[in-house]
């Protein structure tokens, strides 16, 4: 496989249609090596766009979202060189290396131990300094991490059926929450906003779905 040739065609076919125009966004995953945050078995896929998994024998375990989902949530959070980036499912740490490159600092949880050290050697590897990898129960990633709080961005990277207030309160004023919110079969990519100290706007942005965070809460269900 020629992985220049596939990459360029990902980001000109897959990601660039799909609304991602942002020069930086596209800047950075020309550079930023994905094929090195997927598993060797899987390296073939690094550019299809579809999900990948992370773990041998889970197929329906944690996966890597597809690149234009991937490109277009680091589109709309707009990171800034000096910010603090919090994010809630690390799975292979690309997204964290993506984040990592444009905000100052990323703290980054993860609840499946495998995964966190492929993260932290797949991140050490290509020479991303600026991640923490922290390793937590599925419950407590859901809590967030309000002992580095408040963050510029937080991003979750899997479905939510609703964000908890406890994560949003954890954005600075000004501060940016993305997640893929609702239930199969409809999920929208969603952008929260910290307005005030007791104010969140909200904007839905684009269709999709995603594989579930563990921890997170699930909507009761509907009972006659």
């Amino acid at each position: 496989m020629d992985i220049e040739t596939a990459r360029f065609n990902m980001i000109e076919q897959q990601i660039r249609p799909w609304e991602v125009l942002d020069a930086n966004v596209l800047s950075l995953l020309a550079t930023v090596r994905r094929e090195d945050f997927v598993p060797p078995a899987l390296r073939a896929m690094a550019f299809v766009d579809t999900q990948v998994p992370l773990l041998s024998g889970e197929p329906d375990g944690p996966r890597m979202l597809e690149p234009r989902v991937e490109a277009r949530l680091l589109q709309l959070l707009k990171v800034q060189r000096h910010e603090k980036a919090l994010e809630i499912g690390t799975g292979s740490g690309f997204m964290a290396a993506l984040l990592a490159h444009r905000a100052q600092q990323v703290i980054t949880l993860e609840c499946r131990p495998e995964l966190a050290r492929m993260a932290r050697e797949n991140l050490r590897r290509s020479g991303v300094l600026n991640v923490q990898v922290v390793e937590v129960s599925a419950e407590q990633g859901a809590r967030g991490h309000s002992a580095e709080a408040p963050y510029d961005v937080i991003l979750l990277s899997g479905s939510v059926a609703e964000v908890p207030r406890s994560l949003l309160e954890q954005l600075k004023i000004g501060g940016r929450l993305a997640a893929i919110v609702g239930e199969e079969p409809v999920m929208r990519a969603t952008l929260f906003t910290r307005v005030n100290d007791a104010t969140w706007s909200q904007q839905q942005v684009f269709d999709t779905l995603a594989p579930r965070l563990s921890g997170f809460a699930e909507k009761p269900a509907f009972q006659f």
